[in-house]
C-alpha cells in the first residue's frame, strides 16, 4: 500500500527496531514532529546524500518525550518500525513529504545454524568493545539481522544495503560476511592496546 509520509533526512540509516534519540530544533521539524504527536503517526527518517534522498527509509514512532524547552525544542525517543521505498518526493509543506510503497520480506527464514554463527560473530565484536553478549534467545526474532546490526555502529553505506534488502536470508549472509571481514581488524587493534598498556613500549 502506498500513503503520504513525513519525511526526516538526517545522515543516519535507521533499521527496524533500532531506537533513535533526536533533538528536534529546525521549525519545519517542530512543526512536523507536534503534528505526528497531535495525531499519533509515525515520520520516515530517510538518509540525506550528497545527491539527494536515499531511495529506502524507515518509519519511525515516537515513543516518548523527554524533555520539552521554553522555545518549542523537544528531546524525543523514537523507533524503527517499517521500511519503505519513496516513490515520489512532495514539497508543498514546509518539510519534505513523500508517497511512499512499504517494503515486506520475501518468504524464508535462515537455518539455525546460520543464526547461531551471526550472534557469534556478533557476541565477539561485543566482548572486544566490553559490551554485553547477548542471549541465543535472540535468534528467535524473526528480524535478527536489523536488531544486530541496528546494536552496532557499522558503516552506514552498508546499513544502508542491508535495509533495501527483501530477505532475511540475504541479510544475515551479508551481516554474517561484513563482520567476518572486520573482526580481525577488531582484534588486532585489541591486541595492538593490551601489548601497549601492559609495559608502555608496545612490545
Amino acid at each position: 500500500m502506498s500513503s503520504f509520509l513525513p519525511l526526516f533526512p538526517l545522515d543516519v540509516v535507521l533499521l527496524p527496531g533500532a531506537p533513535l534519540p533526536l533533538h528536534i530544533f529546525e521549525p519545519r521539524y517542530k512543526e512536523m514532529i507536534a503534528e505526528c504527536l497531535k495525531l499519533k503517526t509515525m515520520f520516515g527518517v530517510v538518509r540525506a546524500q550528497e545527491n539527494g534522498l536515499a531511495g529506502v527509509g524507515c518509519t519511525a514512532e515516537i515513543l516518548t518525550v523527554t524533555k520539552e524547552y521554553e522555545d518549542g525544542r523537544l528531546d524525543i525517543v523514537t523507533q524503527g518500525v517499517n521500511r519503505f521505498e519513496v516513490m515520489e518526493v512532495n514539497q508543498e509543506r514546509s518539510f519534505l513529504q513523500a508517497e511512499v510503497f512499504y517494503l515486506q520480506d520475501e518468504p524464508g527464514s535462515p537455518s539455525n545454524q546460520q543464526l547461531s554463527r551471526l550472534l557469534e560473530l556478533h557476541n565477539e565484536i561485543l566482548q572486544l568493545a566490553g559490551a554485553v553478549p547477548e542471549q541465543a534467545s535472540v535468534t528467535a526474532d524473526p528480524q535478527l539481522s536489523f536488531r544486530l546490526a541496528g546494536a552496532l555502529p557499522l558503516d552506514l553505506d552498508f546499513k544502508q544495503v542491508l535495509l533495501g534488502m527483501r530477505s532475511e536470508v540475504e541479510r544475515v549472509e551479508a551481516l554474517t560476511t561484513y563482520f567476518e571481514n572486520v573482526l580481525p581488524k577488531l582484534r588486532r587493534t585489541l591486541h595492538i592496546r593490551q601489548k601497549a598498556g601492559g609495559n608502555g613500549h608496545g612490545t
